[in-house]
């Protein structure tokens, strides 16, 4: 459905993931290229690590930090 003043289009943020756009939509690039999507909705990368930017591929899901697997009494004692 296309943006109107009746009804703006919708973005998502994702806390440490990409924002979520419907689309079709337009995006200009810090260098000035402008790349298209057709698609109902669109991820659109803000880590900047994604293969196919400006668009999400998930590459910030390879980059967080590894959690500590320890149970959380081996963590108290210092295991």
């Amino acid at each position: 459905m296309p943006n109107t003043p009746e009804r703006p289009r919708r973005i998502r943020v994702d806390p440490g993931g990409p924002l979520l756009v419907e689309g079709p939509v337009e995006v200009v690039t810090d260098d000035g290229r402008v790349v298209v999507s057709r698609r109902f909705a669109v991820a659109v990368c803000t880590c900047r690590r994604s293969r196919t930017y400006p668009w999400c591929d998930t590459s910030h899901r390879r980059h967080e930090k590894p959690r500590d697997r320890r149970a959380p009494d081996d963590q108290k004692r210092g295991e």
